[in-house]
Parts: structure tokens; sequence; C-alpha cells
């Protein structure tokens, strides 16, 4: 689901968006490059004009596609979305299809014209030849095929001449310090104790399956089945023999299943986030990993042994140093070597990609088809220099005027919210004072970064798509490296402007929306104020009430890790949010399956007062005389919420549904749709609804908490 709450995870920082997911490291050094480093940026030129006509059209609300049959007071959702969902079926290569989908088809459109014209000028230069560099390796299909396996075969080769745990544990170091890793998850981020500072955060990892419940839940087994299948299937396209394919696969999944034994799961990750967060000496973790030397893998990955760093769930990393010697090391080079294969398969030939998608997309998440390569080559485009794509998205595609408009919403919403602080009856008023000191330092970030990331250094070539990958990956990985022992550039944007999402950082109090999401249904200069606010306004709340939800409550005004709660309005707060997971833990998503209340807990508590919120934002801003234009025969107040539902418009696969059910920690869309509206008297109000109807929470069960 989108409109991620901020989650801390390194890897997104310091990892992901780079091939470093591949974790296809080794002893060799990246493919040489044989051009000249980029200049720092450099625009689109002004000749560059989007074609308008093929791009896909905008989704937005539309009074006629309401379902009357079915009443506002009944199913919001089906009212407001059925008649849309029922006759807009999820594509092939979708295992999703709503609006954050359809936005996101017209991002990636405008993206493809703008790799094409860098692709087309090859004496380009900055960031354009950045782009087109990959665009162009990247869908070079013939020179990728002709190739097959042969871009990794260094790297394998390496893995198959390991022969002691010594030699593993070298290996793993040397492939971290190329901004690779299987095992664990690594990278830099603000220290929960001073905000200010960065440090490195370890964190559990190695498992290919989406949750440590796959490995032993019941109701996960044909999910286990159908990855011991794809492991054995897949290295048996790379060469090896059908009999010891399948006994890896056997070994791989043993060793995998003891990982997860060790791991925390999605929920307690989720709902817990000082497990992020465990400060360690290096001393301290060398006694945990005795084999596994933190000095060393420091040093291998270019950067000074700390006084201290996070060493999140020591009992999986102790597990993990007991492993190298407990594991075959038969076991440990299956492991590697799958692993290394599975997830370079996005870039290596058809054989390799399309047994990647038949597990991950149409076994486990029922995905009919494989996305066209030019939406797969601009996703890794987006991972591996996604901030120099962003650069020429801006300029092309993001209207000063938006950027105008949403900081006049924000304000907006941001007086609304101190209203709200200032009234709550259940606070204290020493709490009270600590949460609106936080309300005064919320930072937004609005549409692009002020300062642009400098791409020197990096070179790329039209040789080779691997190539360009391992050069960006050893870039990315070393731009992260040496943020460790510096302070935090708070300047810096953890999402690429063409990004249909938004976002909150408890770490640094900050809010951010990125351009790609400030178009319908979201934001239209063009609509009438309900729209905006049942779209973007609601957005906007969401992400600030994040910095009081059940997690981001743990950090106060500076984004330190603290206690600024009295006691009794801890509990008064716990009482509440209680009330939320019983609702959620009501709604049935699939036949006998339910969502997770307590996993959700977070966004629905975003979504409730983000949404009330937003809704006195409006009422504030219509000023006194407000003279309702009841457009298409609906009061201001009914295309508020309206609107909201159609944001939430989504349909699923009912396996994509089921990962998302263990995994995602925000509730399926139509629960979202409904399940704020429900606790809202205003929304009652809009569409004269009776206590009685199903939409509608009163007395003792309606949930108040912003």
């Amino acid at each position: 689901m989108n409109l991620d709450r901020f989650a801390l995870k390194p890897l997104s920082l310091a990892l992901a968006a780079s091939l470093a997911l591949v974790a296809c490291g080794s002893d060799e050094a990246p493919a040489p490059q044989t051009s000249e480093p980029v200049a720092k940026t450099e625009s689109v030129p002004a000749k560059l004009q989007l074609d308008e006509s093929s791009l896909p059209p905008y989704m937005s609300f539309k009074a006629d596609e309401l379902d009357s049959a079915v009443s506002a007071c009944t199913d919001f959702n089906a009212h407001a979305n059925q008649r849309w969902l029922d006759s807009n079926p999820i594509p092939g290569d979708r295992t999703t299809w709503g609006s954050f989908e359809v936005l996101r088809e017209r991002s990636l459109a405008v993206q493809k014209q703008i790799v094409e014209a860098a692709a087309a000028n090859e004496s380009a230069t900055g960031t354009l030849k950045l782009v087109g560099d990959f665009w162009a390796t990247g869908m070079d299909d013939a020179a990728i095929e002709a190739i097959g396996i042969t871009p990794i075969q260094p790297m394998l080769d390496a893995i198959d001449a390991l022969n002691t745990p010594e030699q593993l544990v070298e290996h793993i170091r040397a492939d971290y310090g190329k901004g690779s890793g299987l095992l664990f998850d690594f990278g830099p981020e603000s220290d929960f104790q001073d905000s200010s500072k960065v440090i490195v955060y370890a964190l559990q990892g190695g498992l290919g399956l989406p949750d440590k419940g796959y490995y032993s839940d019941e109701q996960h087994k044909e999910a286990r089945d159908g990855y011991e299948l794809h492991i054995a299937t897949l290295l048996t396209i790379a060469g090896a023999d059908a009999s010891q394919a399948e006994s890896d696969a056997a070994a791989i999944m043993a060793l995998e299943t003891t990982l997860a034994d060790a791991s925390y799961s999605s929920e307690e990750m989720s709902r817990d986030i000082s497990k992020y967060y465990n400060p360690v000496s290096v001393s301290d973790a060398d006694a945990i990993t005795p084999a596994f030397s933190w000095d060393a893998f420091f040093a291998a990955n270019g950067i000074a042994s700390p006084a201290q760093f996070s060493l999140s769930n020591p009992d999986f990393f102790a597990k993990l140093n007991g492993m190298f010697a407990s594991t075959s090391m038969d076991h440990w080079k299956a492991y590697l070597r799958f692993h290394t294969i599975d997830q370079a398969s996005r870039y290596l030939s058809k054989a390799y990609a399309d047994q990647n998608f038949e597990f991950y997309g149409k076994a486990l998440r029922g995905q009919q088809e494989q996305l066209p390569r030019w939406k797969r080559v601009l996703n890794e485009v987006n991972g591996s220099v996604g901030q120099a794509l962003g650069q020429q998205y801006v300029e092309v595609a993001f209207p000063p005027e938006s950027k105008v408009a949403m900081e006049k919403l924000v304000s907006n919403l941001s007086d609304a919210l101190k209203l709200r602080l200032e009234k709550l009856e259940w606070m204290s008023p020493e709490t009270r004072e600590k949460a609106l000191a936080k309300w005064a330092s919320f930072t937004p970030k609005i549409g692009y970064p002020d300062k642009w990331r400098d791409w020197s250094g990096l070179s790329t070539s039209r040789d080779s798509y691997v190539g360009n990958f391992l050069a960006a990956q050893a870039f990315n990985h070393k731009f992260q490296m040496d943020k460790v022992g510096k302070p935090k550039d708070k300047t810096e944007w953890g999402m690429t402007p063409q990004t249909i999402n938004a976002s909150y950082n408890p770490l640094q109090n900050e809010i951010t929306f990125p351009a790609a999401i400030l178009q319908p249904p979201f934001f239209d200069a063009n609509a009438d104020a309900a729209l905006n606010y049942g779209g973007i306004g609601a957005v906007i709340g969401h992400e600030m009430l994040h910095g009081y939800d059940d997690q981001g409550s743990r950090f106060d005004a500076e984004g330190s890790f603290v206690n600024w709660w009295q006691p009794e309005d801890t509990e008064g707060f716990k009482a509440k949010t209680a009330m939320l997971v019983e609702q959620f833990n009501s709604y049935e998503a699939l036949p006998g399956k339910f969502v997770n209340g307590n996993l959700t807990l977070g966004e629905n508590i975003a979504d409730l007062g983000g949404l009330t919120v937003s809704y006195d934002a409006m009422q504030l801003a219509q000023g006194e005389g407000f003279s309702d234009p009841n457009i298409d025969g609906f009061t201001q107040e009914q295309r508020f919420f309206l609107n909201w539902a159609t944001v939430w418009r989504r349909n699923y696969t009912d396996k994509e549904m089921g990962v998302r059910l263990t995994t995602d920690s925000h509730a399926p869309a139509k629960f979202r749709a409904m399940g704020a509206p429900q606790n809202m008297p205003t929304f009652v109000e809009a569409f004269g609804c009776e206590d009685s109807d199903p939409m509608v929470r009163s007395g003792d069960d309606r949930i108040a908490i912003w």
C-alpha cells in the first residue's frame, strides 16, 4: 500500500534502490567503464516537450461513477468505488489496480519520454547521459540475450572457490564493500539518541520469502513449495544437474528456515520501532559474532570503526555466527549461488527474468503477465539513478504553481492540527506542551529537493547494462558510507520526485510529498477545495499525524527517541488505539482472513487523524459567509469524503492480498476508504446517516483520538 509511514530501514537508504538488493557482489571489481565521469547536472533540453496525447488520462472523482443502488451509509467504498472497480479489472502485468497505479502509469509514461530523448542524444553529458546510458543498454534485448549469465559468472566463480568458513566470511565482507550483501541489511541513518548524527544500522535479512511466518505457517505451505521449486528450476537453468539442483534447493530452504526462526516478524518490526535500535560497541558486537569481525567489516566498507552502531536483533546475528561453522560449505555455496542469480535475474537473459517472474510475480502474488521490458528497465533506472531522472522529471512535469498551492495547503493543515492539539481533553497540559513543540518543528518537503545530488564520479556507457548497474551500485554505496559519522544532511530526500507516495520521517520530524503525487485524484489546481482537501489534504494530515501515532509519538520534536508523555496520557492513548485495533480486526479481507489491526495500527491512526484534521482545515479555509457551490448536486462535505474514497479505489489479486495481510502495515484500500469515516460525526451529518447504519460507529464505539 502507498502512503508508507516512514519505517526505519537502513537498507532503504543505503542498499535498496540499487542492485545491492541483487546481492551479486563478489571478489571481482565492477566492470570497467570507458566513458568520462559525468558533470554534476544537466537540464532537459528546452526542445523536449511532453507529448500529452500519449499520456494515460488521470483518474479523478466523477459523480456519474457513483453506485446509487448502494447507500453511502451502508458501504461507502461500494457506493463510491464499486462501479469503477467492476469495470477496471487488474491488468495482467499488475497485482493491484487503482488510483495509485493509474497515476504511476502516467508517471512512467512521462519518464519514458525523458529517457528516450536522453538515449537518442549520444553526445549527452551530465544526468542526461546517466539515464540515457541505462535506458539504451537496458533496452538492448539482443545484447543481453547474447551474453546470458556471463556478466555474473566471475561472481559465481568466486563463490565456487570458497572452501572454509573463514573464506566465506571474507567473501561476505567483500560483497558488502561493493554495495552488495545477502545475509543482513546494512546502511546509515540518524542515531535514535541524537538525530543530528548518522550511524550505521545492521538488521536481519537473508530470506527469499516475504516474512518469517512463510517458513513455518501451514497457510503458507503452497508458497514454500513454490519457492523450493523456483530455487531448483533457476539453478537448473544456470546449468546445474536436476538432481543436484533439487538437493541444493532443500538445503537452501533449511538454511533460510533457520534464519527465519531467529528473525522478527513483519508485525514485530512494524509495531515496535525500538527493535531497529540496539546500540553496541564493536567489542560488544564481536562478542555476539566472534567468527565475524566487525572491525574488518567496517574497513571493507571504507569507514572507520565507530564508537557504537545499531545491531538490531542480536539473536539473529548470534544464530548467523554459529551457522558459519555449523552449516556445510556446500550448502552455503548453494545459497550464495542461488541468490546471486535470482537477484540478478532482471538484468540477465530472458530465461532468468521469466523464471524470476514465474515465482515472485505469478505464483506468489497472482500477477498473470510480466511487465513489459520498458517498464522493467525504468524501474531499474529509478533504482540506480533515480534522483538524476527526477531532476529531468520535475522540469517537464511539475509546474511551479503546484508547489505554491501545496505550501498553502500544508500551512492550512498545520493550523488545523494545532487547534486540535490545543483542545484535546484527554491530554494533560505537560504532554500537550511537548506535542505542540513537535508541531512547531514539522518540516515539509514538497515536490523535489532544494539541492540536487552530485553525480560526479559515476561513469556509465553504452557497452553493458550490468556494467552500468555495477558502477552505480558501487557509487551509491560509497555515497551512503560517506555519511557515517557526519551530521545529518536534512536537505536529502529518501524518495524521488517521480514517486507516487508520501512519507513521514520521525528522526527528522519531516513530511515529504514528491511531485508525482501532486496530481488527480490527490491534487488538482483546477478542482474545488473539497476534492483537494479530501485528497492531498488528507494525505498531508495523514503524514503529520504519523508524528503522533503509536510509533512516531515515541520521538520528540528534535527526532530523538525519548518518552515525552505523562503516564496517564500514555494509558489513555493506548486505550483509544486498542479500539482502533479491534475495529480493523473485524474486517474480513478474504474468506476467513481478516485484517491485522495491530500490524496496521499506525496507518489507521494516521488515516483517522489526518482525515479529521483535513476536514477542519477545509472548514477554516472557507471562512465565514461561505456559500456551498453544491457541485453536481453534492455538498462540499460530501465531495470531501467522496474524493477520500476515490483515493483508496483499488483491486487486488487474492494472492497479493494474502501477502499484504501478513506483511503490509497498511490495511487493504477498501477498509481505509471506510474505516476513518465510520468514526466521524461529520461523515454522518454529510450523508444523513442513522446510528443504526453500518457506516456509523456511535456512542462508546466511536473512536476519537486526535
